[in-house]
C-alpha cells in the first residue's frame, strides 16, 4: 500500500500522458485520423477490460497454487531426518512435481492471455499507425514532409506505451486487493472481552516504602505459578481484573500506555528482531547518536562483533534475526535496553535459550550498568537469580515467599523445594 501502489500509479500516469501525447500530435498534424483514433481507443478499453479481469483472477489462483509449494518444500526440510529415516523421499518428491505441476497448469492461461493481449495492441498500434500514415498521404498538398514524418514517428511509439499501459494498470487491480484488505479489517465489528482479565495479585506496591529502586528482584516459581503475568500486568498488556499495580505510589492504570512502557524495557525469552539494519533493530525512533550506539555495544560485548561486519551498523537482519545466533539477538535486545536507560527492566527468562558464556555476560552487565534501575528477573532457573537482592517466589497466581536468599533458605519452604529440585 505504502510503495507498490503509489509507484504503478505513478507509472500508469506516464503512460497515460504520453498517450494522450502522442493522440495529440497525430491529431494536430493529421486531423482526419481523429476519426479512426476513436474507435480503435474504443476498442483498445475493451481489450484492456477483459485482459483485467481475466488476469486478476489467473494470478490470484496462481499464488494460491503457489502457497501449498512453499509449504511443502518447509514441512520437507524441518522434517527431513525423519523422512530419510522412514525412506519417504519418493512420495515427497511426487507430491512436490504435482504441486509444481498443478501450478504451471494454472500459469500456462496466464501467458496464453499475454500473448493475446499482445497480438491485440499490436493489431491496434499498428492499426494507428497506419490510419497516421494513409491521412498523412492523403494531406500531402498541404502537409509538409517534415510534419508528416513527425506524426508518424510518434505513432510507431503506440504500441509500447498501450502495453505499459495494460500491464501498469493490472498491477494496480493485483495489489489493489490489500488496499480492500484493509478496509475489510476497519469494518470489522470489535469483539468486546467478557470476563477474559487477567487476575493479577491485589495491591501489589512497587515503591520506595517496601524496598529501593536499585534493588533486584528475582521472580521464580514453576511453570504455570504467573511469573510471566506479572510482566504482561505490569506493561498492561492485559487490564488487572481487579486491586491496583502502583509504581512509586502511582497507579500504572491512571497512566497513559506510552508514558508507562518508554519507562520499562523488556528483554523477552524470545528476542524479537525486525527486517531491517542492525541501527533501527537497537534504535527504532532514531533517538541516540553512533557514539551512544557503539557505547551500548561496547557494554554487552557486541563491539567487536558488529566492527567486523561489513557494513557495521547497516548491517541488514533478516527477519526474526535468522542471521544472527540467539545469544547475539538477546546481547542485541540487551543493548537496546541499555539505549532506553529504563528505570524498570523486566527479563522474562532472558537467558533460558541461551548458552553460559552469553548468560554470565547478561547478568554481568545487569550488575554494573542497571544498578541504578529496578531489575525484575524472571527465571526458570534458580542459578540466574541467586545474587539479586530479594527473591519473590509465586505459586498458583500468589506470593508464596519475598525475601532475601539467606532467609528463604534458612526458612526451607517452596524456593528451598525448588534449588533442591534444581540440584543446587
Amino acid at each position: 500500500i505504502d510503495s507498490v501502489i503509489p509507484d504503478k500509479l505513478k507509472s500508469l500516469l506516464g503512460f497515460l500522458f504520453n498517450l494522450l501525447e502522442i493522440y495529440l500530435v497525430i491529431i494536430v498534424a493529421t486531423p482526419g485520423a481523429a476519426v479512426a483514433i476513436v474507435p480503435l481507443t474504443v476498442l483498445y478499453a475493451v481489450f484492456q477490460h477483459f485482459y483485467v479481469i481475466t488476469s486478476c483472477q489467473l494470478r490470484r489462483q496462481e499464488a494460491d497454487s503457489r502457497s501449498p509449494i512453499y509449504s511443502h518444500i518447509s514441512e520437507t526440510f524441518q522434517g527431513s531426518s525423519v523422512i530419510r529415516a522412514y525412506k519417504d523421499q519418493e512420495r515427497f518428491i511426487l507430491k512436490s512435481n504435482f504441486l509444481v505441476d498443478e501450478n504451471q497448469r494454472i500459469c500456462f492461461p496466464g501467458a496464453v492471455a499475454d500473448r493475446w493481449l499482445a497480438t491485440n495492441l499490436e493489431f491496434l498500434g499498428n492499426s494507428i499507425v497506419l490510419f497516421a500514415a494513409l491521412f498523412a498521404a492523403m494531406a500531402r498538398k498541404h502537409l509538409s514532409p517534415g510534419t508528416a514524418g513527425f506524426s508518424i514517428s510518434y505513432a510507431l511509439q503506440i504500441t509500447g506505451v498501450l502495453n505499459w499501459m495494460v500491464r501498469s494498470w493490472t498491477e494496480v487491480e493485483n495489489n489493489i486487493v490489500s488496499v480492500e484488505r484493509v478496509r475489510e479489517y476497519l469494518m470489522t465489528p470489535k469483539e468486546e472481552l467478557h470476563d477474559r482479565s487477567v487476575q493479577l495479585w491485589k495491591m501489589i506496591s512497587i515503591k520506595t516504602k517496601s524496598f529501593h529502586c536499585t534493588l533486584q528482584i528475582g521472580i521464580t516459581g514453576r511453570t504455570g505459578a504467573g511469573k510471566s503475568t506479572l510482566a504482561v500486568g505490569l506493561l498492561r498488556l492485559v487490564e488487572a481484573a481487579e486491586g491496583a499495580i502502583l509504581i512509586d505510589g502511582q497507579d500504572i492504570a491512571q497512566l497513559g500506555l506510552h508514558d508507562l512502557r518508554t519507562k520499562i524495557s523488556v528483554i523477552p525469552q524470545d528476542p524479537v528482531l525486525f527486517s531491517g539494519s542492525l541501527r533501527m533493530n537497537l534504535d527504532p525512533l532514531n533517538q541516540y547518536t553512533d557514539a551512544d550506539i557503539w557505547t551500548a555495544l561496547e557494554l554487552t560485548q557486541l563491539k567487536n562483533f558488529v566492527a567486523d561486519l561489513p557494513e557495521q551498523l547497516e548491517y541488514k537482519c533478516t527477519d526474526q534475526g535468522e542471521n544472527l545466533s540467539t545469544g547475539q539477538k538477546q546481547l542485541v535486545c540487551l543493548a537496546r535496553a541499555l539505549l532506553q536507560k529504563a528505570k524498570i527492566l523486566i527479563l522474562d527468562e532472558a537467558t533460558a535459550a541461551v548458552d553460559l558464556e552469553t548468560d554470565l555476560q547478561i547478568q554481568s552487565t545487569l550488575r554494573t550498568q542497571f544498578k541504578d534501575s529496578t531489575v525484575l528477573t524472571i527465571a526458570h532457573r534458580i542459578n540466574t537469580i541467586m545474587d539479586c537482592d530479594r527473591i519473590l517466589v509465586l505459586e498458583n497466581g500468589q506470593i508464596a515467599e519475598f525475601d532475601t536468599l539467606e532467609h528463604l533458605i534458612a526458612q526451607k519452604g517452596l524456593f528451598y523445594r525448588l534449588m533442591e529440585e534444581s540440584s543446587l
